[in-house]
């Protein structure tokens, strides 16, 4: 697998999907998939499934609005979104994969990783975070990992989000043009701008190490957002077979009379937010 990787161009040298998606189109399909979304819940749950998602890439690639699409319909007790911060001084100190194993899902549950323990495989290898030796064993010990998870049960599922660098430059400056997306530079991400290329070798030591049948990496071909998003959705609806459990609608009795001498309080006495919609 690594030599036909060699023989043939990265990820984000292929050349990407172009084609927009009409907005009338993605509105519907999206509202046809999240509700084959809800269906897959309710099969993980009856069934007593254990479901891993990561979303891995470069930033500003489209993971966060790929998950939010996913999880927006979905009960948020059974479908947890992990994105974990930088880790403490303490957390330093465990097992590599120890912080992230809490974050497990247990029967019934779906879990959808916003980045993952392949930061170290990332980020931490280009800046610098880590060492070259705990940089090598993670190579070597992340496959056990993960063959351990399925081995367990768990049924995990790998996307890398690929962008051109052209699309990323586009998508930072429309963040520096929207004060409620500008959150999402961080002075990590503007370096990581100045280092593409790290990152590109980065990424495909990864995929030659960590790219294993029990859990192959998907590639997203995320140049156009709303076209990545269905594509993603509809991938993993094949990922987890299922079948409609959807239960039927209660009936529900008239309300029953009020017989008591209940009397609600003034509104007076109350505090009312002010209606400023025109």
């Amino acid at each position: 697998m690594a030599a036909q990787r060699a023989s043939s161009p990265s990820v984000e040298e292929a050349p990407p999907s172009p084609r927009k998606v009409g907005t009338a189109y993605y509105e519907e399909e999206l509202a046809r998939l999240q509700v084959e979304l809800v269906k897959q819940q309710e099969f993980i749950r009856a069934r007593g499934l254990r479901v891993v998602v990561i979303f891995e890439g470069r930033d500003a690639a489209g993971k966060g609005g790929a998950i939010q699409r996913i999880t927006e319909t979905l009960n948020p007790r059974a479908a947890r979104v992990v994105a974990l911060a930088a880790p403490t001084e303490r957390e330093k100190g465990q097992w590599y994969f120890q912080r992230y194993v809490a974050h497990l899902p247990a029967k019934g549950e779906m879990v959808l990783l916003d980045r993952s323990w392949y930061n170290r495989a990332g980020v931490e290898r280009v800046m610098g975070f880590c060492t070259d030796e705990e940089y090598q064993e993670f190579l070597r010990s992340c496959p056990e990992f993960e063959r351990m998870l399925v081995r367990s049960g768990v049924t995990l599922i790998k996307y890398w989000f690929s962008v051109s660098d052209t699309e990323q430059e586009k998508r930072f400056q429309a963040r520096l043009k929207d004060p409620t997306k500008r959150w999402k530079l961080s002075p990590m991400d503007l370096e990581a701008r100045n280092r593409w290329v790290d990152f590109s070798r980065a990424k495909d030591a990864m995929f030659a190490a960590t790219d294993i049948p029990e859990a192959p990496w998907w590639v997203v071909d995320a140049e156009v957002k709303k076209r990545a998003r269905l594509n993603v959705i509809h991938h993993l609806l094949g990922q987890v077979p299922y079948e409609d459990l959807t239960p039927e609608a209660p009936t529900l009795p008239p309300r029953p009379p009020v017989e008591d001498d209940y009397v609600r309080p003034p509104k007076e006495s109350q505090n009312i937010i002010p209606d400023v919609v025109p």
